[in-house]
Parts: C-alpha cells; sequence; structure tokens
C-alpha cells in the first residue's frame, strides 16, 4: 500500500477529536494554525477556544484594540504571532472584503502566514495539492527515509518540501497533511515512539537502522546570551504602581512592564542602590527599596536568558503620566514573566 494510504488509514483510526477538525473555516483554520506555531495542542486549545468566544469570525477580530488581543495571547509567548493575527484580520476586513485568499500562492502574501501556515489553509479549506511541513512532518520523513540533512537548513526545507508534495495525495490532500502532522504528533514522537506497532516499522530506516534517536538532525543554535533584568515595582501610599509600554521592535513589542533597570551582572543590594540613583523616577523622592526574590528569575527565551530580579520600591506618591491603580494591573497586557510576578506577588 502506499506511504499516503497507509498513513491516511492510520488516521482515520487514530485522530484526535479537535474543534478546528470539524470545520473548514478559513478564519478558524487560520486561527489554530497562527495558535498552534510553537505551541502544543493542549496549550493552544482554551487559547483557540478564548478568540472564537470573544471574536468569532475576522471582522469582530479586526475590530478589537491590538491590546486587547495582546492581553488575551498572554502566556502563549511569541506575541509577533499575536500581533501579526490582528494586522491580517484588518487586512483581509479592510482591503479583501473579509474573505480569505483561496489559494497558497495568495495566503503567502497574509502578515505572519508562511509555507506551512499557507498549506495547511489551502488544502484543508480549498483541497489545493500543498503539502504542509511542520517538526511532526520532519520527524516522520527523516526517519522514515533515513535523512541526514539538518531540518533547520535551507538545503533541508527545499529537501523535505518536496518530498512531502510528492507524497500527499491528489485526492485528499486535506486528509494527507493533517494524517501525518497528527502521525508525528502522537506516533512518531520525539522521544520513546511507538515504533513496535507502527505501520511502516518494515520499511522505517530509522527504525531498522537503529537510527531512531539520531533523527532528525537538527543545527545546534547559537548560545543564548545572558541578560540581567532588574524591574522596579513601586507601591504608592493609595495604591498606585507604574506600567511602562515597550516600544520599538522585540518580542515584547507593545506589551507592559514595570520600569527596567538592565545591569551587566547579578548585584546584591548595596550595589543596585548605587546604580539606581540618580534614576530618572528615584531621583527627588524619598523611597525605601527591598529584593522582592532572592533567587533569581531565569526567563528563558529562544535567543536569549534573562536573569531577573523584582525590586520593591515604596513611595508616597508618584508624579509620572504612567502610574496605574493596583488594582487594575491585571487589565494590561504583560510577558508572561511580569505576569507570574504579578499572580506571585497577590497585590
Amino acid at each position: 500500500m502506499h506511504f499516503s494510504k497507509i498513513i491516511i488509514n492510520w488516521y482515520s483510526i487514530n485522530k484526535r477529536i479537535l474543534p478546528w477538525r470539524q470545520t473548514k473555516d478559513p478564519y478558524c483554520i487560520w486561527l489554530s494554525e497562527i495558535i498552534l506555531q510553537q505551541t502544543q495542542v493542549k496549550q493552544g486549545l482554551p487559547y483557540y477556544k478564548s478568540f472564537l468566544d470573544r471574536y468569532p469570525s475576522v471582522f469582530y477580530l479586526a475590530s478589537a484594540d491590538e491590546s486587547e488581543v495582546l492581553k488575551l495571547w498572554q502566556g502563549l509567548g511569541y506575541y509577533s504571532r499575536a500581533r501579526n493575527l490582528h494586522a491580517t484580520a484588518k487586512h483581509i476586513v479592510e482591503n479583501l472584503d473579509g474573505k480569505f485568499p483561496d489559494n497558497y500562492k495568495d495566503l503567502l502574501k497574509l502578515k505572519g502566514v508562511g509555507d506551512y501556515t499557507a498549506s495547511a489553509i489551502a488544502s484543508i479549506c480549498f483541497s489545493e495539492e500543498t503539502a504542509v511541513v511542520d517538526g511532526n512532518v520532519y520527524r516522520v520523513l527523516s526517519r522514515f527515509f533515513g535523512i541526514d540533512t539538518p531540518i533547520n537548513s535551507t538545503k533541508g526545507a527545499k529537501e523535505f518540501k518536496k518530498i512531502a508534495q510528492e507524497l500527499i495525495d491528489k485526492k485528499q490532500p486535506a486528509n494527507f497533511n493533517q494524517a501525518i502532522m497528527e502521525f508525528g504528533a502522537i506516533k512518531c514522537t520525539p522521544n520513546n515512539p511507538d515504533c513496535i506497532t507502527c505501520p511502516f516499522n518494515s520499511k522505517c530506516i530509522a527504525f531498522n537502522k537503529n537510527r531512531i534517536s539520531k533523527l532528525p538532525v537538527k543545527i545546534k543554535p547559537t548560545k543564548a546570551k545572558k541578560k540581567y533584568f532588574n524591574f522596579l515595582v513601586f507601591i504608592t501610599e493609595d495604591g498606585k504602581t507604574i506600567l511602562e509600554k515597550r516600544e520599538g521592535k522585540g518580542i515584547w513589542q507593545n506589551l507592559y512592564q514595570f520600569p527596567l533597570v538592565e545591569t551587566n551582572k547579578n548585584i546584591g543590594i548595596e550595589g543596585f542602590k548605587d546604580c539606581v540613583k540618580n534614576h530618572d523616577l528615584l531621583r527627588h523622592i524619598s523611597y525605601s527599596l527591598s529584593l522582592y526574590n532572592e533567587d533569581v528569575i531565569v526567563h528563558k527565551l529562544s535567543h536569549q536568558h534573562l536573569y531577573t530580579k523584582f525590586w520593591i520600591v515604596n513611595v508616597p506618591t508618584l508624579h509620572t503620566s504612567n502610574k496605574v491603580s493596583i488594582n487594575k494591573i491585571r487589565d494590561f497586557a504583560v510577558p508572561i514573566l511580569i505576569g507570574n510576578f504579578i499572580e506571585s506577588f497577590n497585590f
């Protein structure tokens, strides 16, 4: 039996029941695919439901404020996805009469939509014969065919796309794409894959040559940079604090944070007092400073590790436009690092 027939048959028996598999509405498929980038199904599912409850169509999403979208996205990380989601919704409503492009080529033109997402929408919603290639697909194909080409290389991306395109079932492109992704997600898993009952084990090169743990091959990323973040958590006698909106490019763009002091190393309280004595927010006021977390909080991002301390600054009052009531602090979209502190401090 052909590869595509076997995997589609497996999928028909073993697939998980997921809400985005009950529809071919491109808005729902697009939303699910953006959420599931860099996110596992278990984590992404409640966000998908929350977004559809709040924004049941692209028109509702387009009319929302970006701050609302970022707040709802909070905890998923990679916030550029949320910003692109909102920008694309506005583009579709304002320039495309609220209709998604119905083909791979035009879907690629949407902000935040790459080869994988365009292929998923085009095949699932419009039955276009274009193969998806995500982490699960890379893993299945590299093991089955015994391919050593690094999956995060330009050569690898082209090679695996070509193979997937050759394998796709032309009569059932949607089922094939969903089948091979599902197979990688729950059968051909990164660790401890279920090879014994795998329908491909007799022909799988990695299984027969004992190379399961060695495939797929991935070029190791450069070592993450260390950064030392010190957040000033102001608390006034009348229940105010300061939140600042991050401007400019960056993963936390347009999110809110406490005033940040970045140092070149981890420093103690005396060193930090000396560091901030001329800080604009502290220079002309009386205050007391204390460290909230004795143990540094290490927040790991893909390209950098943030060694973080939260400093409590008690002051009588504040004279700044950035002050907000502490009882409204949870209304703001913040990075998960800040959100976790807010919950643990329990303002």
